[in-house]
């Protein structure tokens, strides 16, 4: 076991993580010449199309090192916001982290977070510069900043770049010489958690582990704790590039489980594997469950797809075990499900995904937040979907979920930024300037005002140089109503949504407009409304296509004229009565993005 070095790779988005796991693995000689692409541990499409990580991966290296030969199990983990509890994940894995920190860039709001992260489970911290290659480096800047965020000394910084390759070797010297081996008992009962898990069609479910007492062979009969569920293991192993079966795994090692498992509600992330005969005491205690921030509606387009919607979200939940969803309906949409996702990325890649990997055709709704409703009664409600609120009359007070945000940028655009929260309802707590041009900026905010188009205006009035990090804080009391969108009298329950009072009027005229865009002409007039109950707060009207049907009359009568007119005024009348309006799929997103 003391030659076995368990880490994990936290930093902000884009700050080259992925390409510097790229140097580590070819140094190493883990992967080959001709196997090597840029970013190799992120083989999704998505990923590559977006240059970002979605997914934690693990891989093991061997490395020598004065006449050693070590183990170093490297977990790449994701920069964004939204894929946090990957992150928690890997580190709960992990002994230590490799901090990277972009030498262009410095220090952002997410760079902070991560380390927040490991920092609370103990990791051994190696801060890293990355990109030093580039001309607009500043090493000497960027150090200061380090030494001022975690206290360590110039010397422990080691400069690298993913891209030539300096300073890697320096890098897993350090990884030896600082981490420390993994602590555990290889002959006590078997105690392995579960960190992660696949879905494979040919061999059911893949679950990563992390074996922290005791050991595996080929072949034991072990038990899942939380699911209480037996399973024989069919082939284990240790991560490489591909799986790489082994006879047995012992404490330390992070391997992979193959076990003939089909059903995804058996395989629980966070779980504990242990022997049937010689079961361990206690489950392991690793990350926290997550909690959804972002609630929305995804149904199939065509309803009959529904049951194949409910397997692919299964299949999706094994690859990742923050999403959540339950089944509901809708008058406008039929059945399908209330998803629960970490942030506005998250429902994006969710969707994606869908329909790549499942050809899935799906309708998103406009997404919300979870409110608590008191009523008159004193009975606690959650509502996590606009239509669950209860009327006025029985509602006593509505609270609704704050989060503290931290917004690191420039402090040229700190005025922008700051008209941004307080549009949105933010009270400003804290300004501290990091160095002489950049400034942290804490707000608290209600998450139901972050969740339409807070981030893509933040980015737009910064030129991009802000960033972003929140936690939820707590529920406050405030007053919100229910918007109802009405099409010729209908109302659209895939529309509504809760708002807070003084925005509902501006909100339903935007709303409205966007969607007189958006609808396409009927031969019948359209009207679209915003309603608070029975009060209208905002009107447009989509004009009917009209037919010409006075052309045939030329000259004669204008009392024949208008005979025509009056006779199609009555079946338009007619038309209007029974005629229903198609809602494209971009009217349901057009709240998003009702500032463009």
């Amino acid at each position: 076991m003391k030659h076995i070095r368990n880490f994990c790779i936290i930093a902000h988005i884009d700050h080259g993580k992925s390409t510097l796991a790229d140097r580590l693995l070819q140094t190493t000689n883990t992967i080959s010449g001709k196997d090597l692409k840029a970013q190799t541990l992120d083989d999704m499409d998505l990923e590559r199309e977006r240059g970002i990580t979605i997914k934690s991966k693990a891989i093991q290296m061997e490395y020598s090192l004065n006449g050693e030969s070590y183990i170093l199990n490297l977990i790449d983990t994701p920069g964004h916001v939204d894929f946090s509890y990957e992150v928690s994940r890997s580190i709960a894995a992990c002994e230590g982290a490799l901090l990277i920190v972009d030498a262009t860039q410095g220090i952002q709001a997410q760079t902070i977070s991560n380390l927040y992260l490991a920092i609370e489970h103990d990791l051994e911290i190696i801060p890293i510069l990355n990109k030093m290659d580039l001309p607009s480096a500043m090493p000497e800047e960027v150090k200061d900043q380090i030494v001022d965020l975690i206290g360590c000394s110039l010397d422990d910084i080691i400069p690298a770049s993913g891209k030539t390759g300096q300073g890697v070797d320096k890098i897993l010297e350090a990884v030896i010489a600082r981490i420390p081996a993994p602590k555990g008992d290889p002959e006590a009962p078997l105690q392995a958690l579960i960190f992660d898990s696949v879905f494979n069609p040919f061999r059911g479910i893949i679950a990563y582990f992390r074996v922290l007492n005791g050991s595996l062979k080929k072949g034991d009969k072990v038990k899942f704790m939380a699911t209480e569920k037996e399973y024989d293991a069919d082939e284990i192993g240790v991560l490489k590039l591909d799986l790489s079966p082994r006879k047995s795994v012992s404490a330390g090692d992070v391997g992979y489980i193959v076990s003939g498992i089909k059903t995804a509600k058996e395989v629980k992330v966070g779980d504990t594997i242990t022997h049937v005969a010689r079961p361990c005491s206690d489950m392991i205690h690793g990350f926290e469950n997550v909690k959804p921030m972002v609630f929305a509606g995804i149904y199939p387009v065509e309803t009959e797809d529904y049951e194949e919607l409910r397997e692919a979200m299964a299949k999706l939940q094994l690859n990742d075990s923050s999403l959540t969803f339950e089944p509901e309906s809708s008058a406008a949409l039929g059945f399908g499900f209330r998803c629960g996702f970490l942030g506005m990325l998250h429902m994006e890649i969710i969707q994606e995904r869908l329909e790549r990997e499942f050809d899935m055709n799906v309708i998103t709704t406009v997404p919300n937040v979870s409110y608590k409703a008191y009523t008159k009664k004193g009975e606690k409600l959650i509502v996590n979907n606009p239509s669950d609120l209860p009327e006025p009359n029985h509602l006593e007070y509505v609270e609704e979920p704050y989060i503290k945000a931290q917004i690191i940028t420039k402090s040229e655009f700190t005025g922008p930024v700051m008209t941004l929260c307080m549009e949105k309802r933010g009270i400003l707590k804290n300004q501290v300037y990091l160095t002489q041009d950049r400034v942290e900026l804490s707000f608290e905010l209600p998450l139901g005002e972050i969740v339409f188009d807070f981030y893509d205006r933040l980015k737009t009035i910064s030129k991009g140089y802000a960033s972003f990090d929140y936690h939820p804080s707590d529920y406050r009391t405030s007053i919100l109503v229910k918007m109802d969108i009405m099409l010729n009298g209908e109302q659209v329950d895939a529309l509504s949504s809760l708002i807070h009072r003084d925005n509902a009027f501006d909100l339903g005229k935007k709303l409205c407009l966007k969607l007189k865009e958006l609808l396409p002409r009927q031969q019948f007039e359209i009207a679209i409304q915003a309603a608070i109950g029975a009060k209208v707060i905002a009107r447009e009207t989509v004009k009917a296509l009209r037919k010409d049907v006075t052309a045939k009359c030329y000259g004669g009568d204008i009392s024949r004229k208008r005979k025509l007119l009056e006779k199609q005024k009555e079946g338009k009348k007619r038309m209007r009565q029974v005629g229903s309006v198609e809602i494209p799929q971009q009217a349901f997103l057009a709240v998003l993005k009702l500032n463009d």
